[in-house]
């Protein structure tokens, strides 16, 4: 049986990140609301209870019944986790002793705990938190202390518990806290007993087995959209069922420059049984004229569906749609106060498995980013596709801000193109997630030889991050921000400004629509 941590989420900014951790040990985990433990959960190694904005004395607490699982599996608490259990087994938690927020330095009291083992006696750890233990429940004692607060760190008492019980006022996941990485590894492997074996290979072996038992003899179809989700999602389905598998790939007009003609012909050689379809005009005549960013995304979901479903249609015998589906997208759909604020509708498009009465496949769903990379590079998929930038489902509609137009988004490929070929001269591509170049609705006056212009601007955006939930700006080189800026107003006719976005996300988007 695979092993597995159960995270539960109590609405945590951090909680994504101790997943995060956990997967970087190889050891395979999910996230769950706080009030949603999943029924086999003691099938599981262990479970750790996450932090929260809220505090435990609050009207509005999220509450859990920790009586369900303690003393039956392994549990660690962080921060909000370690107050809820002393608060709830009969502890005195408090708002009048010393907060604390950011570095503090941890006193060990138990240096033989396994939990520490390892951890140096002054180690600096990250604490946010407002309330603190002021007395512990009778089944538990402390293990460490920082200058502010007695009880930094508690353990359930030897013989009170048929399974250990750790909980931490700090937080062990952030890089802040020096040996939080340790402190985790310690708990996941000492305390709950995983091996850390779960690997891409493991993974892939995994996942083609199921995928083999749950397609059988069945046929699947896939909208492929030529990213690395998308791609690393076909693979193994292909690896599994072969040429039952069929992919369609749209042009849909809002492709970078002779995208669609190259990704195709990388899927061919990946030996796909794969449909290339040119639907520009399908796309490009429902968005001529459209400015408001959510009506394009909405137009183009829409043309999606329909001209995906006149493909479906020449075919017999599916029944399985694949998705390129991410954990990221399945955690945002059950977060603890349900499905996030809708900032823009998302690139995946939910209509189809209704509309097509098609069972779903998503082979990728519990991964992150990053990990579908590591996935795809064991699988042996070429590195131009692996290593290309995240490009919005929407394409180059979100890009040319305002009025979509054909000669638009003509300006925005050609310099969208001379953008990434200089990132690839520069040996700057792989350095960086993402850039792309956005055409502003904004025209200024201009001198090109002894002409007065008047054209328009394009933003430069290039990021780095790790998974797209935060970004910062990437420090590009003047000198090839120059060079850049010099090729596209030369080559580019209707181009003749350039800027360089320097936003953060947050509070800004990585795309501007």
């Amino acid at each position: 049986m695979r092993e597995r941590i159960i995270i539960l989420d109590f609405g945590s900014q951090y909680t994504q990140l101790i997943a995060r951790r956990l997967r970087e040990l190889h050891v395979f985990c999910e996230i769950f609301p706080y009030n949603a433990l999943p029924e086999d959960y003691m099938s599981s190694n262990g479970i750790i209870l996450s932090g929260s904005p809220f505090s435990v004395l609050d009207a509005n607490a999220l509450y859990a019944d920790l009586s369900r699982f303690a003393g039956k599996l392994p549990i660690l608490g962080i921060c909000y986790g370690a107050q809820l259990t002393a608060h709830q087994m009969g502890g005195k938690v408090s708002k009048t002793l010393k907060r604390e927020y950011g570095k503090a330095t941890l006193s060990i009291t138990t240096l033989s705990d396994p939990l520490f083992e390892g951890i140096s006696n002054s180690s600096q750890v990250w604490m946010s938190h407002g309330d603190s233990i002021e007395e512990l429940p009778s089944v538990f004692e402390a293990i460490a202390t920082t200058e502010g607060i007695p009880v930094a760190a508690f353990r359930s008492k030897a013989q009170t518990l048929d399974a250990p019980y750790y909980c931490l006022q700090f937080h062990p996941e952030v890089t802040h806290s020096v040996e939080g990485m340790d402190i985790l590894r310690n708990f996941v492997m000492k305390i709950a007993g995983c091996k850390g074996e779960w690997t891409p290979a493991s993974f892939i072996e995994e996942t083609v087995n199921a995928i083999k038992q749950k397609v059988g003899n069945g046929k699947v179809l896939m909208g492929l959209s030529g990213g690395v989700d998308s791609t690393v999602a076909a693979s193994l389905i292909h690896q599994a069922i072969g040429d039952r598998l069929t992919c369609v790939f749209l042009d849909n007009g809002l492709l970078r420059k002779n995208e669609f003609q190259s990704v195709l012909h990388s899927y061919r050689n990946m030996g796909f049984n794969i449909v290339g379809v040119d639907a520009a005009d399908d796309f490009l005549n429902e968005l001529d004229g459209v400015d408001d960013p959510e009506t394009k995304r909405k137009i183009i979901g829409r043309v999606f569906i329909e001209v995906f479903q006149r493909e479906a249609k020449k075919l017999t015998g599916i029944e399985w749609l694949g998705q390129g589906t991410i954990y990221p997208d399945v955690i945002e759909s059950v977060s603890v106060h349900g499905p996030s604020v809708t900032i823009k509708s998302h690139h995946n498009v939910g209509g189809l498995p209704d509309t097509l009465h098609l069972q779903l496949i998503e082979p990728i769903r519990m991964l992150f980013k990053d990990e579908v990379r590591r996935v795809g590079l064991a699988l042996g998929i070429a590195s131009d596709l692996i290593e290309r930038h995240p490009f919005p489902g929407p394409g180059l509609a979100i890009r040319v801000l305002g009025k979509i137009s054909r000669d638009k988004i003509r300006l925005c490929q050609e310099a969208d193109a001379i953008y990434i070929e200089k990132l690839k001269e520069f040996d700057l591509y792989n350095k960086v997630w993402q850039a792309g170049a956005i055409l502003l609705p904004v025209q200024s006056v201009g001198v090109m030889g002894d002409e007065r212009t008047y054209e328009y601007t394009v933003a430069l955006r290039c990021v780095n991050s790790v998974d797209g939930m935060t970004a910062t700006w990437s420090d590009l080189p003047y000198e090839f921000l120059n060079v850049v800026s010099s090729e596209i107003i030369n080559n580019v006719k209707g181009i003749n400004r350039v800027v360089y976005d320097i936003s953060t996300k947050p509070p800004a988007t990585i795309e501007w629509e």
